[in-house]
């Protein structure tokens, strides 16, 4: 069972190092090792001599592509290097590495084709984000369940594992602007079942999200009507097949 886990990272000098060390920390804990790889997307900082300087695994973007491009990138080398399992985990230090197994053990098992670390369905999580993010969260919630059927309570989560069909999946079509709650339309509407694990996430230690409450909103719209869009499109697609 090859499982790659795919850290993607925008100006992330002061978090790139502890969040591999965690991740090698889980590995000798673990009963599936998995290797890492980061994608580091144009950054301005010394994320590159970070991962250069303590041989880190990574792969340096020449252009800012957005996460959507970062994380495809990951899904293209896991596709390409036969990976079974690959597993976005950010690299900002807010994933713990300690719920690696429980988003593995589902697909391993073949009870779920995408696994989803959510801090909503227990209170495992202290840290959920601002009011104004948990607000556009359930919004985004409503309206994938009300295109999909399907009942995803942290549709944003960027805590993902998904087995061999799915990287194949995304490997050719991914969304790149906010593709968490998008790219979920997707897997469903291809009949791939999805799971969400309880897990503990963490305040970021250093440095500030990209996200301010004004994106947020504006985020919670754009996302709300490419939802609404991508599902007619995977319909008809699906109807003329």
């Amino acid at each position: 069972m090859k499982i790659l886990v795919i850290i993607p990272a925008y100006n992330e000098e002061l978090n790139i190092l502890n969040t591999c060390k965690q991740l090698n920390k889980a590995n000798k804990k673990m009963k599936w090792k998995v290797d890492y790889l980061v994608i580091n997307d144009g950054s301005k900082d010394r994320t590159s001599e970070v991962c250069k300087e303590n041989q880190l695994p990574c792969i340096n973007l020449v252009q800012n592509l957005g996460i959507g491009g970062a994380v495809q990138t990951g899904y293209k080398y896991a596709y390409e290097n036969d990976y079974d399992i690959a597993i976005q985990f950010d690299g900002d230090g807010q994933h713990d590495a300690s719920y690696l197994s429980s988003l593995i053990e589902p697909i391993v098992n073949k009870e779920a084709s995408m696994t989803i670390g959510s801090r909503y369905i227990s209170t495992l999580s202290e840290f959920k984000s601002t009011k104004i993010r948990q607000l556009g969260i359930k919004i985004l919630s409503f309206v994938l369940k009300v295109c999909t059927r399907k009942k995803v309570y942290d549709v944003t989560s960027g805590f993902r594992a998904i087995n061999r069909d799915v990287i194949k999946l995304f490997k050719e079509d991914y969304p790149i602007d906010y593709p968490e709650p998008e790219s979920l339309v997707n897997v469903v509407k291809h009949g791939y079942m999805i799971q969400e694990i309880p897990v503990k996430m963490n305040e970021r230690k250093y440095g500030k999200s990209s996200i301010t409450p004004l994106k947020s909103i504006y985020y919670m719209i754009k996302v709300s009507l490419s939802i609404l869009i991508n599902s007619i499109v995977i319909e008809k697609e699906s109807e003329n097949r």
